[in-house]
């Protein structure tokens, strides 16, 4: 994880700065905490796809995933990740339409 500390550009966020990177904009003490419960050694994107699948584990967010709740789990993983629906952080959330086609853009399918 690089710890660039930049400023948040969003209203009510003056002054504050970020250390979010990577393909899932981990902050550094998330990145830091999950990395060495799980012992990874870089930010290779490996690395990061492997955090992130622990930290959607660690916050109860797979088992909805698994059983095809999609809404479910964008419930529990907008806890750690701004930019999904249901994000109280006001960092510009995506809506669920927005993000129901970004996954099915990815390739992603609905049971």
């Amino acid at each position: 994880h690089p710890r660039v500390r930049v400023p948040i550009n969003l209203p009510g966020y003056e002054g504050q700065i970020s250390t979010a990177a990577g393909a899932y904009q981990f902050n550094w003490p998330p990145w830091r905490e999950v990395a060495a419960a799980i012992g990874l050694t870089d930010f290779s994107p490996a690395s990061q796809d492997a955090a992130a699948v622990e930290l959607l584990r660690k916050i109860g967010a797979l088992e909805p995933i698994y059983s095809g709740n999609f809404d479910a789990a964008l419930a529990k993983a907008s806890k750690r990740w701004a930019s999904l629906p249901y994000s109280t952080a006001g960092q510009n959330p995506r809506s669920i339409a927005e993000a129901v086609a970004l996954y099915t853009e990815a390739g992603g399918t609905f049971a």
